[in-house]
């Protein structure tokens, strides 16, 4: 006989937060956000966001683009990967490449190249900051920098010799490898340079450090960051090319892999996490899901997986339960995944992050779905409201709105996260194709939610995420309680109305 579950699956609406004694250390400064991303026991030195923020693994959310400027701001985007294997490398790539601090140069020429390799050079990348090195590569010998005020191309004529124009070796001012980064930053400031080479003791490239690098970490102090100061992405995988795509997505410098799949609690998935595992070992950090009880979370970390994706069916963009009837209240799902997590910490001193995705209405959704055990959450028509996300901006009747669209849709087509077994197509659509209202700056809207997130656990008398999963307090409310919450039995300014419109 089917096995029933009789008490009600519940949503992150359903629940409110019971206030805690508000000490004087709760306050916002004192807030820390940070959660671990992977697996390990505690006290372990794991990967951490600093912020408990990631990016759907979805087109219409998370390219380049969005994972440079979320990990900027201390979270993490997870590369699509409904799209070709190189296209998805070359994504991580540039952010990758996108360094805060000590910079691999990325174009290098030889001192018999001309200035006409300049010019093709610098329209490639967009930068006119050369390192010279003897074989052209960015770890050879360092004989020179050429930059655009060393030259005019329509004096000097694009056949002329790079050797002409360079500052040589002689006359640099470099560091040697091991100078830290804020030693750097003096001898920048000290010897008024735009670029600071730093060579090894064999004087080979090693990395460049740039005063505007600087001044921009300085304006995102969460920045992500990897041991070599670049930024830290993942790069979703399905579990259909896996053999071929990690591979790719491993050389091109992706931090964390995470399988997509609307089905987690799947022998297929089970199958490509115990492949990554028995070829890279613990080297490769690979996230299961989506599950929604304990079966599927206990079956993808004995598996191998590094932190569990718990949600199916509550998104926004995602019709899976209109179409197939399988989920499950987002709530409910965080709630008794959480407890076997805790469980099996217990069983094995092993603590297994878990992400909470869909289902996030309301920023206090956030604080929600922490206080019921989830290490970071996964949106996506949160970040598909911004500037950074790679959906159009379009004019529909007088409000600017952003393009959305669901891996399930028929514009995405992406039947490897949906197919069962050997189909190669999408049968019939998961997802819809829609709009959100366009928000703006990703980083100035995070900064709000950001804000009401440290308020909201101020108020519940934790500091950290690991003490709102130790003492929060939450009680169910009723539908009257619901409508209670928000302006009610008064009428709106105009400029209020248009506000909540929005």
């Amino acid at each position: 006989m089917a096995k029933f579950y009789n008490d009600p699956s519940r949503t992150f609406s359903e629940y409110l937060l019971i206030p805690s004694l508000t000490t004087k250390d709760c306050v916002h400064g004192n807030v820390d956000l940070s959660a671990p991303l992977v697996k390990g026991k505690p006290g372990e030195d794991v990967l951490r966001l600093n912020i408990p923020f990631t990016s759907s693994i979805m087109q219409s959310v998370s390219d380049a683009t969005m994972g440079i400027a979320l990990a900027r701001s201390g979270g993490m985007s997870f590369i699509f990967c409904s799209q070709g294997i190189e296209s998805q490398a070359e994504m991580v790539r540039k952010v990758k490449k996108f360094k805060a601090g000590f910079v691999t140069s990325d174009t290098n020429l030889r001192p018999d190249q001309t200035l006409g390799d300049v010019v093709n050079a610098t329209r490639r990348v967009g930068h006119s900051t050369i390192p010279i090195t003897h074989d052209g590569t960015a770890n050879g010998k360092l004989l020179g920098i050429l930059t655009s005020r060393d030259y005019r191309v329509h004096k000097a004529g694009l056949e002329a010799p790079i050797s002409r124009f360079m500052t040589p070796f002689s006359k640099l001012v470099y560091a040697i490898e091991g100078i830290s980064l804020s030693e750097a930053n003096e001898l920048i400031w000290e010897k008024k340079l735009n670029c600071l080479p730093i060579i090894n003791d064999d004087q080979q490239l090693r990395y460049l450090v740039f005063r505007k690098d600087y001044d921009e970490h300085k304006e995102n102090p969460n920045e992500l960051v990897d041991a070599e100061k670049r930024l830290v992405v993942g790069a979703g995988i399905n579990t259909r090319d896996y053999t071929e795509r990690v591979p790719a997505m491993v050389e091109a410098g992706a931090d964390v892999l995470c399988v997509d799949s609307s089905d987690g609690y799947s022998e297929w998935q089970g199958d490509a996490i115990r492949w990554i595992k028995s070829t890279y070992g613990d080297d490769v950090k690979v996230g299961g899901g989506n599950v929604v009880e304990e079966d599927g979370f206990r079956y993808l970390v004995e598996a191998g997986a590094d932190f569990v994706k718990v949600g199916v069916g509550p998104a926004s963009i995602c019709i899976t339960r209109e179409q197939k009837g399988i989920g499950r209240g987002q709530a409910t799902s965080l709630i008794e995944v959480a407890k076997a997590r805790n469980q099996y910490l217990e069983e094995t001193g092993v603590y297994v992050p878990l992400c909470s995705d869909g289902g996030l209405v309301m920023d206090y959704h956030i604080v929600l779905a922490l206080a019921m055990g989830a290490d970071f959450v996964m949106q996506g028509r949160y970040f598909a409201r911004f500037d950074e996300s790679p959906g159009r901006k379009i004019l529909i009747r007088g409000n600017y709105m952003k393009e959305y669209w669901g891996e399930g849709s028929e514009r995405a087509r992406n039947w490897q996260r949906y197919s069962e077994g050997g189909g190669t197509g999408l049968t019939f659509e998961e997802g819809v194709d829609a709009y959100v209202p366009y928000a703006g700056r990703l980083k100035d809207n995070l900064a709000v939610t950001l804000a009401k997130i440290k308020s909201t656990m101020c108020n519940c008398g934790s500091i950290s995420i690991k003490q709102l999963h130790d003492t929060a307090r939450l009680t169910l409310v009723s539908a009257t309680s619901i409508r209670e919450g928000g302006a009610h039995d008064v009428m709106l300014k105009e400029s209020d109305v248009m506000n909540s419109e929005k």
